[in-house]
């Protein structure tokens, strides 16, 4: 309870802001790489030990590096076709798999905070891990979690005799990131992780707005400064964020999410505190809270840096050319005739 009201007290710096002192003199603007190795939560082998060594840093390089490397061997041309609907392992379509890992771009290396090796993004709880969900939420989870499985080449959906819509029943029913509506991860947030590739962030400041643009899906956040929160009957899939200075940090604070923020299982009761501040070697070191008491069981937050880069955010165009969604549809529509011309079907959706 103490941290909720901590974050509440924020929101009320965030109105002291509105004096002409909130501009500061810190410009924030540039492309930045997030990309890392550093896990979002902590192997629960290291406890509450916030710092990695040396040498296990050097090993999660070499081991990383080693599997891309097996990976990206040429193909055997003599190789049998995967099993029909995949595998049935974890990964995308049963895990049919991609023929190497050139898409890839996670870094070569943990990041370095205070010049140490850190073992998760998650600082807080100390263990770097979230924290147990309520049990209402526990249940919402369960449920949802029903009506995504990987491929086992049936209409499971029907097998089953799922009650209400099943969940290849509409496009809208899909993940809002698998229909390149956002970015997985979350990438713009918030708060906003570092994932498998297209980790880079654009920052575009003015006086009245900050922009944050992130590669993936080309998801644009845009900080209104020193203004208040829009009306709760206005609400967005990355919320409502509005900004202040304290000294030379920039202070976002957002609330108004819609049922389904970009943050996976969080609720339209979400609420994230971000901080950015500049280094001295020009990286900024970005860091969150998340508070969603309907859904956790206590708040939750992390920090890690964001290094500055040359390189420009490449054009994700998720949509363009892209056959794979039609066909999900197009295949769970196949599976449900098979299912039916076996006349096993008696009522279902």
């Amino acid at each position: 309870m103490k941290i909720r009201i901590n974050l509440a007290g924020l929101l009320g710096l965030g109105m002291l802001a509105l004096s002409p002192v909130a501009f500061s003199a810190v410009d924030l603007s540039g492309t930045y790489d997030v990309a890392t190795l550093t896990p979002l939560e902590r192997p629960k082998a290291y406890g509450k030990n916030l710092y990695l060594s040396v040498e296990d840093a050097d090993k999660m390089r070499a081991a990383d590096a080693a599997a891309k490397a097996d990976r990206n061997e040429a193909s055997n041309p003599d190789r049998d076709a995967p099993p029909s609907g995949g595998d049935g392992s974890p990964g995308a379509a049963g895990n049919v798999g991609g023929y190497n890992t050139f898409w890839i771009d996670n870094g070569d290396q943990a990041f370095l905070v205070d010049g140490k090796f850190r073992t998760s993004i998650l600082t807080t709880p100390a263990d770097g891990r979230r924290p147990k969900l309520t049990p209402a939420s526990a249940k919402r989870m369960a449920e949802r979690r029903k009506r995504y499985r990987t491929n086992q080449g049936e209409a499971w959906w029907l097998k089953e005799d799922m009650k209400g819509p099943g969940p290849y029943d509409d496009m809208e029913l899909r993940p809002a990131a698998e229909r390149c509506l956002l970015g997985f991860g979350p990438v713009a947030g918030p708060p906003m992780f570092p994932t498998l590739y297209n980790n880079l962030k654009r920052i575009v400041q003015s006086e009245d707005s900050i922009m944050i643009l992130a590669e993936m899906v080309h998801d644009a956040r845009v900080v209104r400064m020193n203004e208040a929160h829009r009306p709760e009957d206005i609400r967005t899939w990355l919320g409502d964020s509005i900004g202040w200075w304290e000294g030379e940090t920039l202070v976002v604070d957002t609330t108004n999410f819609t049922d389904k923020p970009a943050l996976n299982g969080a609720s339209r009761n979400l609420h994230v505190v971000e901080k950015f501040s500049r280094l001295e070697n020009g990286d900024l070191l970005y860091s969150f809270l998340v508070d969603d008491p309907t859904v956790w069981s206590s708040p939750w937050g992390g920090e890690y840096p964001w290094p500055a880069t040359q390189d420009k955010v490449y054009e994700y165009a998720c949509h363009e050319g892209n056959y794979s969604f039609g066909n999900i549809m197009r295949g769970a529509r196949l599976l449900e005739q098979d299912f039916i011309n076996e006349g096993s079907i008696g009522g279902g959706n």
